[in-house]
């Protein structure tokens, strides 16, 4: 399966949905970067965007979970997960 990496908050519905979404695909591992207190790090990586969730799939940024739900329902994102 793919890797996928999720910035997060601890108070973040979005990232909840995201995570959900996911599950349904399959993927019940998703590695969690807190950015509670320092988005730093997240901005860093994904050209200065603040929201949550920011999401990573084998190491390309997907976006946040509208982006994610759009993959889904034009049937790229079952590609993006296939186990390379």
């Amino acid at each position: 399966m793919a890797f996928v990496e999720m910035y997060v908050t601890q108070t973040c519905a979005w990232c909840v949905r995201a995570k959900r979404l996911l599950a349904s695909k399959g993927i019940h591992h998703v590695e969690e970067i807190d950015v509670s207190f320092d988005r730093l790090p997240m901005m860093e990586r994904t050209d200065g965007r603040l929201s949550v969730p920011q999401i990573f799939i084998d190491d390309v940024h997907v976006g946040g979970y509208d982006d994610l739900a759009a993959l889904a329902r034009s049937g790229k994102l079952d590609e993006m997960l296939k186990p390379q």
